[in-house]
């Protein structure tokens, strides 16, 4: 393999019913900086679907230099098979050094699939990533490093240690990223890119599955990725019936519930509510952190907060390390005065 044939960022643009997802505009934002760390190297946007063309200038406008589209009928669910041979196509064809995908249903499904068809290695659920030297043979510090390396970081051991992977000897290097990890940019409003049309050879293959049909689920919560204020309640809420405290308070404020992994693993709320390193990164402007001992794991996914006010009895908790302001007392008493200073301010 000629590492040096290798160039551009690139990143996989996902798309259901012909409208993007939040996470291709926040990979592009990623892939903006390393492409700039790598000497302004190209940002590409790989769009997959049918009848999907008109979605380049979206991506455009959010840091793409290039939008890669394969468009056909083939495409218009999404299926492991017929994706991974577009996007595998791609990649053979125009050899980008990096490619990013989202760690969603999808992305987690396709990225693995992809990288063994292409036999390269994948670094899942990356919350960094960065270019730097990496040591060879895992030797820090004895002068033999590859530079200008993708260096992924991932939590480990259930979030206890954090490791740093690099893939020096194949190419692409390739990462899934959780949603909402990073950050995207201010939209250029009216940028263009390059859009080239690509044919891959698609092989209907004994893999191919047919969809007989799809149903399609309405969702009673908002996605508390997209909310701006997020009043979270953890096992020291004490029961699902107190919730109501934090559901009124959010009312209040216009905002959103969410939750930790104890609720959810207590049935008391939906695994979709759920913030932490095996729920949902956020980054709304304010994070009430109500009831949370303050976990390593949730607070990875919620640290990123602009405020974060934490409430809890316990004065030694740990998410009172992270938060900007933190009041210590029964939630039971503190909640209900809170809600009522907002609606009262607010007449």
């Amino acid at each position: 393999m000629a590492l040096e044939d290798y160039k551009g960022v690139y990143i996989f643009a996902q798309q259901v019913d012909n409208k993007l997802d939040n996470i291709a505009f926040e990979l592009l934002g990623k892939a903006r900086d390393l492409a700039k760390d790598l000497g302004g190297v190209e940002v590409a946007a790989v769009l997959l679907g049918s009848g999907v063309k008109d979605l380049a200038d979206s991506l455009a406008e959010y840091g793409a230099d290039k939008v890669i589209v394969v468009d056909d009928p083939k495409l218009e669910i999404y299926r492991t098979e017929p994706y991974a041979q577009a996007l595998a196509g791609v990649i053979n064809e125009f050899k980008p050094e990096i490619v990013l995908v989202g760690a969603t249903a999808i992305g987690r499904d396709l990225g693995p699939t992809v990288s063994a068809r292409v036999a390269t290695g994948l670094t899942a659920d990356c919350t960094s990533l960065d270019i730097g030297n990496f040591p060879l043979n895992g030797t820090p510090g004895d002068g033999k490093t590859k530079e200008n390396q993708l260096l992924m970081t991932r939590p480990a051991f259930g979030g206890n240690t954090i490791a740093t992977i690099a893939c020096p000897d194949n190419r692409p290097q390739m990462a899934t990223v959780r949603p909402g990890v990073m950050q995207k940019i201010e939209p250029n409003k009216g940028a263009k890119a390059e859009v080239v049309e690509f044919k891959p050879d698609f092989d209907e293959n004994n893999r191919y599955v047919e969809i007989l049909e799809v149903v399609k689920e309405v969702s009673k919560t908002v996605d508390i990725s997209e909310a701006k204020i997020l009043v979270s309640g953890g096992r020291g809420v004490g029961s699902p019936e107190n919730f109501k405290l934090l559901e009124d308070l959010a009312d209040a404020i216009g905002g959103t519930v969410s939750c930790s992994r104890a609720v959810v693993d207590s049935g008391w709320k939906p695994k979709d509510m759920q913030v932490g390193q095996t729920g949902k990164t956020v980054r709304p402007n304010v994070y009430f952190a109500i009831g949370i001992s303050g976990a390593i794991q949730h607070v990875a996914g919620m640290e990123e907060s602009d405020i974060i006010i934490a409430i809890n009895k316990d004065d030694t908790a740990p998410i009172f390390d992270v938060a900007d302001y933190g009041l210590v007392g029964d939630l039971n008493k503190i909640v209900p005065m809170l809600t009522d200073a907002i609606k009262a301010q607010a007449k």
